[in-house]
């Protein structure tokens, strides 16, 4: 005897919410939203054509050139304060 009507899908062609397509699912949802997010978030920032990016320093040429600090020289500390000059007894 032949069956008559409509057929059960098997395999890849059962389209029912199993727990692991709803996973894939909502994985492939959440890449989507990320790099709409992203290229949202780049558009904002930069409103003008795309710069090219500086290349990239060490950490310690980083730091140094960061806050570049004055080296003491000794004159500058030898000198005497800026109060009027008075005796001391």
């Amino acid at each position: 005897m032949r069956r008559q009507g409509m057929v059960r899908p098997v395999g890849k062609h059962d389209s029912r919410n199993s727990m692991k397509m709803k996973r894939r699912k909502s994985q492939v949802k959440k890449k989507a939203r990320l790099k709409r997010q992203k290229a949202e978030r780049s558009a904002a920032r930069s409103p003008g054509a795309k710069k090219a990016s500086a290349p990239k320093k060490s950490k310690a040429a980083a730091s140094g050139s960061a806050a570049p600090a004055p080296a003491p020289s000794a004159p500058a500390a030898a000198a005497p304060p800026s109060s009027p000059s008075t005796p001391e007894s």
